[in-house]
């Protein structure tokens, strides 16, 4: 569990490529520049960990790209004690993200192996979201909504309904729409029916899977 000088170097030059790339957001340029990320993957890529580039994890699963996750961390305009409902938890970097920027995050994983994993090592680095579930991440999480934003970080064939529903008014679902590419899709909810919807480009992610558990 060691973070030296030689990897808080290379986490500056990843804030640099991701500056270079068009991330603005200082909070979650900072948050990126923090996180030792080399801890969240397994010791056979650490020499790739401050790459641009998303890797395989356990359970067939992958930690983002981290211009991914600051892209979509960007999206949701995070505030200090703002309730985030994350899900796919997989490494638990996004988690750590969204932390380190002071929410009060629900993180949803259905893989037992990876929440397992998670739920213990993210309070070892310091990180503790409000809760961690196993669980079916398209339900949502109906007994802590509403949310002041969701982030789903697998590819969704479909926006789940239950995701839309659990939004505050003003609240943002960021979520990758879409089958074997996905479209980056931002929901901001203006009423109780009435949604603004934004496209983003295109991004690839592992799929979102339902009723796994």
């Amino acid at each position: 569990m060691k973070d030296t000088f030689k990897h808080k170097g290379l986490r500056q030059q990843l804030v640099n490529v991701l500056v270079n790339k068009g991330i603005k957001n200082e909070a979650v340029l900072k948050a990126i520049g923090n996180i030792p990320r080399h801890l969240f993957m397994d010791s056979g890529f650490l020499d790739h960990a401050y790459q641009d580039k998303a890797f395989p994890i356990a359970a067939d699963q992958t930690i983002s790209q981290p211009y991914t996750v600051a892209f979509q961390t960007e999206l949701l305009q995070v505030k200090k004690e703002d309730k985030i409902l994350e899900i796919g938890t997989g490494s638990g970097y996004q988690t750590a993200v969204l932390c380190e920027l002071g929410a009060k995050v629900y993180s949803i994983e259905r893989q037992l192996e990876l929440f397992k994993k998670t739920n213990h090592f993210l309070p070892k680095l310091g990180y503790r979201a409000k809760k961690l579930i196993f669980g079916d991440g398209y339900k949502g999480l109906k007994e802590q909504a509403p949310f002041d934003s969701i982030i789903v970080t697998a590819g969704a064939p479909f926006v789940p309904k239950p995701l839309l529903s659990q939004l505050k008014i003003g609240g943002r679902l960021v979520i990758p729409v879409g089958d074997d590419v996905q479209i980056m899709t931002l929901f901001i909810r203006k009423d109780i029916k009435e949604f603004e919807q934004h496209e983003f480009g295109e991004f690839r992610f592992v799929p979102l899977l339902e009723d796994k558990n």
